[in-house]
């Protein structure tokens, strides 16, 4: 599979099949998010793969209650230390973290699962399940897992409606 291929595949996942990632699936997942750049290469992340049961069913509350992240077998979570923000005005942290998380998006897809990342959850409540240090702040969360069912990928815009080259007019 081809990374342009891995990206016209993806679609939000939000109902997983009854069957655990193999170890080898999530090690290569969890490898892509490692070799992600980040801001200045500080790496000042940590990137976490929730697979204990008890502890996925902890993350459900931390997650707004959303039912069907309990029916994933990985949640994924990055979160970074400290922050900074770029010349850009951007945040390196936000920046690095989502990076990271789209990395492990498309390795996800190559190996065939399925993956929905999250804007519905508590960082707070996430830090307290995954006993995240204070000084770290909870990025990004997704769901990782082989889909209940098929799908499809949403609508796009038009190439028209959502690229420039050089200049907008």
């Amino acid at each position: 599979m081809t990374v342009m291929e891995a990206i016209e595949a993806r679609w939000s996942v939000r109902s997983y099949a009854d069957r655990p990632v193999e170890p080898e699936k999530l090690a290569q997942i969890m490898e892509a998010g490692r070799l992600a750049p980040t801001a200045s290469n500080e790496q000042k992340w940590k990137h976490i793969a929730v697979t204990d049961p008890e502890l996925i069913k902890k993350m459900v509350p931390a997650c707004k209650n959303v039912g069907w992240v309990g029916t994933a077998p990985v949640i994924l979570v990055s979160c970074s230390q400290g922050d900074r923000t770029m010349v850009c005005g951007q945040s390196a942290r936000t920046v690095d973290c989502t990076i990271g998380m789209s990395y492990m998006t498309l390795e996800a897809i190559e190996q065939g699962l399925g993956f929905c990342w999250l804007g519905w959850f508590y960082p707070e409540k996430v830090r307290e399940v995954l006993n995240i240090p204070d000084d770290y702040m909870v990025v990004a969360v997704a769901t990782v897992g082989y889909p209940a069912h098929s799908g499809h990928r949403s609508s796009k815009k038009s190439t028209e409606e959502v690229i420039v080259y050089n200049r907008m007019d």
